[in-house]
């Protein structure tokens, strides 16, 4: 992870990419909601609500963000190209997936715990 970004956004930045990452998440969770219990017989697209509900949770914990925003644009892409019912929120959430995988999960996530800087003092 450490070769993907250089550092992990904190401050203004890593807030802004908290809000960006929480809004990405809860708006797949949401369709994903939609899908697996309709108010109406429908049954179209539950592999991708699927795999975006898992990216979802993904990105609501800032793991792995990199694999997780580019399975979200894949996906919300084919989405795109398959069923057009929503084509404004396919292509917001696969816009917002393509840019968290670019610039990072922030300071603010488990991937900045895990493969971020660390200082280590020695006697």
């Amino acid at each position: 992870m450490q070769r993907l970004f250089w550092t992990f956004a904190g401050g203004w930045p890593g807030i802004g990419l908290l809000v960006q990452r929480i809004t990405t998440g809860a708006l797949l969770l949401y369709s994903a909601a939609i899908v697996l219990f309709p108010k109406t017989s429908q049954s179209s697209g539950i592999a991708s609500a699927l795999i975006g509900a898992g990216a979802g949770v993904l990105l609501l914990f800032g793991l792995w963000t990199p694999i997780a925003g580019t399975v979200i644009a894949v996906v919300e892409t084919w989405k795109l190209l398959t069923d057009s019912t929503t084509p404004p929120i396919s292509v917001t959430v696969a816009i917002l997936g393509a840019t968290l995988a670019m610039i990072g999960p922030g300071a603010w996530s488990i991937d900045a715990r895990l493969f971020g800087r660390k200082h280590i003092d020695t006697p």
